[in-house]
């Protein structure tokens, strides 16, 4: 009986893992393909604070961003 009970949990903390990296391969792959936010969002943002980014600034935090994903 607990051998039953040890298998079942086992299964589900495999699964639960191999799960985990499945799903976020899956979401790397994505974000690469589409990413959230692109140079043009930048420019707005950036002239709704007031600023006139340079296409050297917006490079930079595009490159940051690319970065950490």
């Amino acid at each position: 009986m607990w051998h039953d009970i040890l298998l079942v949990v086992l299964g589900l903390v495999v699964g639960l893992v191999i799960g985990f990296f499945v799903a976020r391969t899956l979401m790397k792959k994505y974000m690469k393909k589409n990413p959230p936010i692109n140079e043009k969002m930048i420019e707005a943002m950036m002239s709704s604070m007031g600023r006139k980014p340079s296409q050297k600034q917006v490079r930079q935090i595009m490159n940051q961003m690319n970065r950490y994903m």
